[in-house]
């Protein structure tokens, strides 16, 4: 197999077209950050703001420009925009992405990991579905996306009609995730800026259609991500997922802080793993403590949306790709995520922020 190095990188991208006057992406001074790891390649095209829409053409040639070399088994090609100094930053410090007929936008974070983010967005996701609202969920876990195993989805690519992105989709959600593009034990080595327009680009370039209510599974802590998320994105609010142990809730305050901070709404808080059950005597253990989390939001001035147990039936689910409330939907664990979904849902009704609806006019999807 022929290496993969960056100057037959370079040499292959001074053969695509900048769309500018018949001048290269090498030679506009676009390429940057090229990373490669046993043949996946990465790298990005940072463009004039101005033509950042119309670019996305070039993106794709380039792409597919790379994954042609020998030796290359994936390539992603990110499209980035270079800020304009000279242009005022909008009312509020933001500058919203417009996400075309989402109603609302809600983003599940937490403060630290392993805290059961990701399944807790999951089921609420399906939970949205099964009360019939229009739903999607967005990974935006870039370095860890787990959305694609817990959704049932893992291995499977969306479609493209060369100008948006078919989301997939299961158990009546729309799913998008990092996870479609690459291999799943392939490691994502980016800086910043990339992971910053891989998030945008994703966003922007998915034919989401017409969705009451957009989940959002956020990476742990309180970082780039959830900054230009909580500035780029219209979220009508955070849901704040902790378990009862003080660790867990120091870093939860932490997580609903810098939420407020950034003109957020505080949705609620929700207990994870808040007790355990023992399926053969029924005697109720409280492994990592208990009501942590209801005590935390009190202090804070925030809503609690509920408990959720720690059971092993819910970590085998999402794993197997079937979340809890789909493959039990009458059980007493769907039961509690439906009753948080049902409050963060007459929460947003009863006026939390809405995205912007704009009709861009009609999409085919991707021929079969």
């Amino acid at each position: 197999m022929a290496d993969v190095t960056q100057e037959r990188i370079v040499a292959a991208l001074r053969t695509v077209d900048s769309g500018t006057g018949g001048i290269d992406v090498v030679a506009r001074g676009w390429l940057k950050d090229i990373l490669i790891k046993d043949g996946h390649v990465t790298f990005t095209l940072e463009v004039p703001a101005k033509l950042g829409q119309q670019l996305e053409p070039v993106r794709a040639s380039a792409e597919k420009t790379v994954h042609s070399l020998p030796g290359v088994r994936s390539v992603t090609a990110v499209l980035t925009a270079e800020a304009e100094k000279e242009k005022p930053a909008p009312k509020g410090g933001r500058e919203h992405i417009e996400l075309p007929g989402v109603r609302f936008i809600v983003a599940v974070a937490s403060g630290k990991g392993g805290v059961g983010k990701s399944t807790t967005a999951a089921n609420l996701a399906v939970a949205f579905a099964r009360l019939g609202r229009r739903v999607a969920m967005f990974d935006a876990d870039i370095f860890g996306p787990s959305m694609p195993r817990m959704m049932g989805l893992a291995g499977k690519k969306p479609a493209s009609d060369g100008k948006k992105v078919y989301p997939l989709e299961n158990h009546g959600v729309k799913v998008m995730s990092m996870g479609f593009m690459i291999a799943e034990d392939n490691p994502i080595v980016w800086r910043g800026p990339m992971v910053m327009g891989a998030l945008e680009q994703m966003l922007r370039d998915v034919a989401w259609g017409d969705l009451d209510v957009m989940v959002v599974d956020m990476p742990p802590g309180t970082g780039d991500t959830q900054l230009t998320m909580s500035q780029r994105v219209p979220l009508a609010g955070a849901v704040i997922v902790s378990t009862p142990q003080d660790i867990a809730l120091l870093d939860a305050r932490k997580g609903l802080n810098m939420f407020r901070k950034v003109e957020v709404p505080i949705l609620g808080v929700i207990e994870n793993m808040s007790y355990y059950v023992c399926p053969k005597c029924g005697n109720r253990d409280h492994i990592f403590d208990h009501g942590g989390a209801r005590r935390t939001a009190e202090e804070l001035g925030a809503d609690f949306l509920g408990e959720v147990p720690l059971d092993l039936k819910i970590r085998m689910t999402s794993d197997g790709g079937t979340p809890i409330v789909a493959a039990e939907p009458d059980g007493v664990h769907a039961k509690a995520y439906i009753r948080i979904a049902e409050s963060i849902w007459d929460k947003l009704n009863a006026g939390g922020k809405k995205a912007p609806t704009i009709s861009m006019g009609a999409m085919r999807p991707p021929a079969p």
